[in-house]
């Protein structure tokens, strides 16, 4: 068998889930919520990935609050209407597809919050625009011509930690089966890690101890609340001289793992224009290899891994234990058709679908047949 169509097994305190096959499809922004509100764009979109033969698919980055959201039209999670319109196209969308496990990714933008869509600039917006005031760990802009967040007071990040638990608590309702907190890319967990975005001067500031004790307390709170499969989604380097870097995320991770964190997905980059990014073919992979081997949890890589063979060689060095994909899942949404074709494994498809096959990809669907008069 593949080691990419194996099994395994995620714990937590409800009993944990067990993935099918390694393949995760990672959180990708749409920016077609309204008022955080999912639409009917996220049915289809999940629909779509629900039908690709992932072992899990991760819905995009989900605010706690309405003033975290990256641009005004991403989804939220905040209230009883936010809940609402994700759980009803989440439903559907579940109900067209074989069972598959279903991550949340919960967020709060910080400084880069308050953002045009990609392809209107992403550049900060002024409240004329329709842009809010931004926070963050301290009053230091993400670009240096840009508005500076307001620096959080204690009972901000109170607030904050309080929402994300709220989220959690929502999330865990709707009956997804993992929730990742999302303490990468330049947002505002990652920015009170990052001491090019966190200069305070108190006990959440200055050492590596002070920087990480507001994402602990955050993962601690909602650890206690939430009983489904919960892990982090972190930057383990900002590309920066002298920034977070990969021996501090290792001590994060060791952290996390004693909190009761079920999985680390291995990301990097984000909190400042002068990353100096190494781009290649699996070029986060080491990342993941250093973190899985020092704190011994389940991890997550990703950054350009594209075909299946790829895949299944980072599996068999030992380097990571699930695969996430997320361009490749929107350029190809049944990504995981093809690589069960590709390296001999097998993946759940709808009956509607099962003679969609070509000769040489007969046993994707493992032992199926149909017939039509």
């Amino acid at each position: 068998m593949s080691l990419l169509f194996s099994p395994l097994h995620l714990p937590s305190p409800r009993g944990g889930v067990t993935l099918p096959n390694r393949i995760v499809v990672a959180p990708m922004c749409q920016y077609q919520a309204n008022n955080g509100c999912a639409t009917d764009w996220h049915l289809m979109h999940w629909g779509n990935l629900l039908n690709g033969g992932a072992g899990m698919v991760t819905i995009e980055a989900t605010a706690v609050l309405p003033e975290g959201r990256i641009t005004p039209q991403c989804l939220g999670l905040w209230d009883n209407t936010t809940e609402a319109a994700l759980a009803g196209h989440l439903h559907r969308a579940r109900a067209l597809a074989p069972a598959t496990a279903v991550c949340l990714q919960l967020a709060h933008a910080g400084r880069k919050a308050s953002s045009a869509t990609p392809w209107n600039g992403g550049r900060l917006l002024s409240p004329q625009e329709g842009g809010w005031p931004t926070v963050g760990p301290s009053a230091l802009p993400h670009l240096p011509n840009e508005t500076p967040p307001q620096a959080m007071a204690l009972a901000d990040m109170e607030r904050v930690r309080d929402a994300f638990v709220a989220a959690a608590r929502r999330a865990q309702r709707i009956g997804v089966d993992a929730v990742e907190l999302h303490c990468a890319h330049g947002y505002l967990l990652h920015q009170f890690l990052s001491p090019l975005a966190n200069q305070r001067h108190d006990a959440y500031g200055g050492t590596l101890e002070n920087r990480m004790r507001f994402v602990l307390e955050v993962f601690a709170a909602v650890r206690a609340e939430f009983e489904g499969v919960l892990g982090v989604r972190l930057s383990a380097g900002d590309w920066v001289e002298g920034a977070w870097d990969l021996a501090q995320s290792e001590v994060l991770c060791q952290q996390l793992k004693s909190q009761g964190c079920d999985f680390i997905h291995v990301s990097s980059g984000g909190v400042s224009p002068l990353q100096k990014i190494a781009l290649g073919a699996g070029y986060q992979v080491p990342l993941a290899r250093a973190i899985r081997a020092s704190s011994g949890m389940v991890t997550t890589t990703v950054g350009l891994i594209t075909e299946p063979q790829q895949a299944q060689d980072i599996l068999q060095a030992g380097d990571a234990d699930l695969i996430a994909l997320a361009r490749a899942f929107l350029y190809q949404p049944r990504w995981g058709w093809q690589a069960a074709a590709a390296l001999g494994g097998t993946v759940d498809a709808s009956p509607a679908y099962w003679r969609c096959l070509p000769r040489q990809a007969q046993t994707a669907f493992g032992n199926v047949s149909t017939a039509q008069r």
